[in-house]
């Protein structure tokens, strides 16, 4: 198939929220039953032939959760041999979640981590999972479609993951705000201010270089790659970007972004992605100080 097909935000912006949501339900299980990585690195979501895993995770018993995206079901297997699934067409977030606790407790494992569980950093944050029968829209050729795309993009933030010698992070899908990202790390500690949150101290423990990619949301409803430098150096945002990329203001700080569209009116659209990582990347690790020529990987 073509890569980087077309996958308007509007087409599918009533399913966006319900898969979103799925994803946190599943999100949960995994934070609560993996042990922690650094940078929360045992958290997100990672890529299958059908779909997306939270890979094997917990002891008694171990188990995996599996998003099927083109049979579009849930699958949960554990280790002993054990399994069970349910569709995901037709599902509102409450019936999602409430399938996801009756199939997790048909191979042994204890649902109840699930009880009273509330989405992360969305709109309607206080409302359990369990009680959300507003969104269901589920349009499986549209999800088809996402899981296609976020697979060609894990490749090509494989590929840029190879041209750094430094600390890296895998490629992963983050579900609570679903994205899929790549992270390049210094060496520097970073000092937060007092009062910052034990996520944002975790995930941001050292300077980053994060690369990625969204499918939009209703503040920017386009899909788009993006990068950020985080702690942001003075100035990054005055920094040249590739032709059709630029800056947009996130809150306190900046993104370079490029437009989903506009590398795929490009000659060669992998090039394109890569050269927009490759631009922003060094914007943000040269003003920060990073010694960008020694991390390069030269191969032999």
């Amino acid at each position: 198939m073509e890569l980087l097909p077309a996958v308007p935000y509007e087409s599918w912006s009533g399913t966006i929220p319900t898969l979103h949501r799925f994803a946190q339900v599943v999100g949960k299980v995994r934070l609560a039953a993996s042990p922690l990585r650094n940078h929360w690195w045992n958290v997100p979501l990672h890529l299958t032939g059908r779909g997306t895993t939270t890979r094997p995770m917990g002891l008694d018993p171990t188990f995996a959760i599996d998003f099927d995206f083109l049979d579009h079901r849930l699958v949960v297997n554990a280790l002993d041999g054990r399994a069970a699934s349910f569709p995901l067409v037709g599902r509102s977030v409450a019936g999602f979640h409430a399938g996801l606790v009756d199939t997790l407790t048909a191979v042994g494992v204890d649902g109840s981590v699930l009880d009273g569980a509330r989405p992360f950093d969305l709109p309607d944050a206080d409302r359990p999972f369990a009680d959300d029968t507003e969104h269901a829209t589920y349009d499986p050729a549209a999800v088809t479609r996402y899981w296609q795309v976020l697979s060609q993009v894990n490749l090509l933030l494989e590929e840029f993951a190879g041209a750094f010698t430094g600390k890296t992070s895998p490629v992963h899908h983050f579900w609570h705000t679903f994205d899929i990202a790549l992270t390049r790390f210094s060496d520097t500690v970073v000092q937060h201010p007092p009062g910052t949150d034990r996520v944002t101290r975790e995930a941001y423990s050292r300077e980053v270089v994060s690369s990625g990619f969204w499918f939009g949301d209703p503040t920017y409803p386009e899909p788009a790659f993006y990068s950020y430098t985080a702690p942001e150096p003075a100035g990054l945002a005055g920094d040249p970007l590739p032709h059709g990329a630029r800056w947009v203001e996130r809150g306190a700080s900046h993104l370079a972004v490029l437009p989903y569209e506009v590398a795929r009116a490009a000659p060669d659209r992998r090039v394109t992605v890569l050269e927009f990582y490759e631009a922003a990347y060094r914007a943000g690790a040269t003003r920060a100080g990073w010694d960008v020529d020694a991390l390069a990987h030269r191969p032999a």
